[in-house]
This record gives structure tokens, sequence and C-alpha cells, in this order.
């Protein structure tokens, strides 16, 4: 039965240093890669944090619907 090899947690996996030669999920500025992943991990954080304040009572966009009658 063959062992599974380890290595070190710091260590990136063989492909993310494949994608462009460096980490994916490296925080750099500026229009990359890296940006777009980043742009959607916290576009994702923003739209659970509006649904955890729209469920707690505290929704804008029912009140802006309430004050131009709709």
């Amino acid at each position: 039965m063959a062992t599974q090899e380890t290595r070190p947690s710091t260590d990136l996996p063989p492909v993310a240093a494949e994608y462009n030669g460096i980490d994916r999920n490296a925080f750099l500025f500026g229009f990359t890669p890296q940006a777009e992943i980043w742009n959607g991990r916290l576009a994702a954080i923003g739209f659970l944090a509006y649904l955890l304040w729209d469920l707690a009572g505290y929704s804008v966009v029912r009140d802006v619907l309430r004050i131009v009658g709709y």
C-alpha cells in the first residue's frame, strides 16, 4: 500500500503556482486574476451580511418601497 506524501502546510499546492506563477490567493492591487477572486469573496460576504440584516428586521429595500408607495 502506498503512503501519501506529506508537505508543510505553508507550501502552496502545485496548481497554485502554475496558474500565473504566483499564489492565486495573494492580495494584489490592480486588475489581476487575484482581484476577481477577492472581489467575489467580498461580494459574497456583503450579500450574506445584508441577508442577515434583512432577516433581523432592518430591511432597507422594504422601507424604500414603502416610501415610494409600492
